[in-house]
């Protein structure tokens, strides 16, 4: 995959998520070896505002408007599921608390998490909010598919 052909294959996209979970596997075993110095309370809420923010607004609004979810949810999702938005948000975490702590690694669990175990990636807007909701018969696009792939050439 390149910037010109934006898709992936299944052994690209099975290797991304191999990365993701040894992102997964390093950040836990970091958590777990200095546990005692976790602050569990910040490490969970800061865990679960990702999807509290991010998820379950969109999921609620999904089954709300019959599988479609308005565009704004699947924006919020995508703000809350990025490592950008968490590359700005846990510096300013450090700075308000007296510095770097371990249970800002909740956030990079979270994501590669999502990302390597689930295979959950941004959601685009054409495509509906939650997995296993029908999609139109005239949506086309790559990601409608299932794993996000172009169909192959024969």
């Amino acid at each position: 995959m390149d910037r010109k052909h934006l898709y992936r294959s299944r052994g690209a996209y099975v290797l991304m998520r191999l990365e993701y979970i040894a992102l997964l596997a390093l950040c836990l075993a970091l958590v777990a070896i200095n546990w005692r110095e976790v602050d569990w309370f910040r490490f969970l809420l800061a865990f679960a505002v990702i999807d509290l923010v991010g998820y379950l607004p969109g999921a609620i609004a999904s089954r709300r408007y019959n599988g479609r979810a308005p565009a704004i949810f699947h924006h919020l999702y995508n703000v809350t599921h990025s490592f950008l938005t968490w590359l700005v948000l846990v510096p300013i975490w450090a700075l308000l608390t007296g510095g770097p702590e371990w249970a800002m690694l909740a956030v990079p669990i979270h994501l590669s998490g999502d990302r390597g175990l689930f295979g959950n990636l941004f959601k685009p807007i054409g495509v509906p909010f939650l997995e296993g909701v029908s999609r139109r018969p005239h949506d086309r696009s790559p990601q409608s598919k299932g794993w996000g792939l172009c169909p192959r050439k024969p």
